[in-house]
């Protein structure tokens, strides 16, 4: 058992190393060929926000729709309430009363979904260019005249600002927010191979044609912002993911709320990933067949086993203890005159030592990183948050993982 656990543990050791490195070097080697253009020309842009029970931010994600900086006569804002039932569309109208210098319609539909309602919204959108902007999220007012030059390329289907956490107060959201900053960092090197693989619903702006073109939306999806993504690289579109401007978005600021979020992420990608499992290993599509679709797998293998190999053993000692512990009539004191300590320097492993410095190491490097091109300071909200992130939030997300398998492993059916 000891032998095949060390054996699975180095597989997984060289795996997570390989990829590491792997961009690492893409970041040294590959200079950044996405140079700031000057939008020559204004084309209509429609600007949709879905929207299930959001009076909380609806507003404010409007205003921030308002604020752009592009022609007023030049876009337009679709709301999609998906069936709300709270003050939503109540809170939509007051706003379209306010700005009626501005083309903002309210669509209302059943609960069906946000695929669902995308697709509403498509089939009503007059732009040349269709934009998906959560509705708890926040846009730069300058994103559509920094993303949209992007797509005199024709071969361009999207295009995706750099997306952040909307002002972090509590631990969790600030977790949330370190590791929004490092994956906006990896985004960006995925930009560079072609190999961006999930276009988030915070202003993902699309070519409208192509995306009528391929099918539209998945309404049955669980991550059809995956999904979509995954299509337009099977049907060899490419999507960039620009630095210059971002999005901010608000996080679960639960335990409870972001397992379900994470779980719903974790599971999506699973399950396209096997959808579209003929791209693996397919040469036909490059870099992103041989490096991008293997990662989404094992990234999830990688988190389940080490998850586990650490919960096994963080257990095991103290499962031995309440075993010794019943054998003494849960003695204590007799217990602990009989606890023996002895550590010295010769009895650790140096070899998974070595590496666990050395993926330190490149986990610091990688963190300065992305606070170099993400224009950000990881220590801004102290020391503590990023010392509970490095320790803590990997484990977490590896229970997500093993509970995505338990799902699956039930059948359990899941919802958007």
């Amino acid at each position: 058992m000891n032998i095949a656990m060390t054996i699975i543990l180095w597989i997984m050791y060289f795996i997570s190393l390989y990829f590491a490195v792997f961009w690492l070097i893409i970041f040294v080697t590959r200079d950044d060929d996405n140079e700031e253009e000057i939008l020559q020309e204004f084309p209509f842009v429609s600007v949709t926000i879905p929207a299930y029970n959001e009076e909380k931010s609806i507003k404010t994600t409007i205003e921030s729709v308002t604020n752009l900086e592009y022609p007023k006569d030049r876009f337009e804002v679709l709301v999609v309430s998906d069936g709300s039932t709270d003050n939503t569309e109540s809170l939509v109208r007051e706003a379209i009363e306010s700005n009626k210098k501005y083309n903002i319609q309210l669509i209302t539909q059943k609960n069906k979904g946000k695929g669902a309602a995308l697709n509403k919204a498509l089939n009503k959108a007059k732009g040349e260019f269709f934009v998906c902007l959560d509705a708890d999220s926040f846009i730069d007012n300058d994103a559509l005249l920094k993303m949209l030059p992007y797509f005199k390329d024709e071969k361009v289907a999207a295009v995706l600002p750099s997306l952040k956490v909307h002002k972090p107060e509590k631990l969790l959201e600030k977790l949330q927010w370190y590791e929004y900053i490092i994956n906006m960092f990896y985004k960006e090197l995925m930009g560079k191979l072609n190999c961006v693989h999930v276009a988030p619903g915070p202003f993902s702006v699309y070519r409208t044609s192509i995306i009528k073109e391929i099918g539209k939306f998945d309404e049955n999806n669980i991550t059809e912002d995956l999904e979509i993504a995954l299509r337009l690289q099977y049907n060899d579109y490419k999507i960039v993911q620009v630095m210059n401007t971002e999005v901010t978005t608000l996080a679960p600021d639960t335990i409870k709320e972001l397992y379900t979020q994470r779980n719903r992420w974790f599971k999506g990608a699973l399950l396209n990933a096997f959808k579209y499992k003929k791209m693996m290993f397919n040469k036909k599509y490059g870099d992103f067949g041989f490096i991008q679709m293997p990662t989404i797998i094992f990234s999830g293998v990688i988190a389940i086993t080490l998850v586990s190999t650490i919960l096994y053993y963080g257990m095991k000692p103290y499962i031995e203890y309440l075993y010794n512990l019943r054998l003494v009539n849960f003695d204590f004191i007799t217990f602990l005159k009989n606890i023996n300590i002895n550590f010295a320097l010769f009895d650790l492993n140096y070899v998974t030592v070595f590496i666990a410095v050395v993926m330190l190491t490149v986990t610091l490097y990688i963190m300065k990183k992305s606070e170099v091109r993400t224009n950000e300071k990881l220590l801004k909200y102290g020391s503590f948050g990023v010392i509970v992130y490095l320790i803590f939030y990997f484990l977490f997300l590896g229970i997500v993982w093993l509970g995505v398998l338990v799902d699956i492993a039930r059948g359990k059916k899941q919802a958007w």
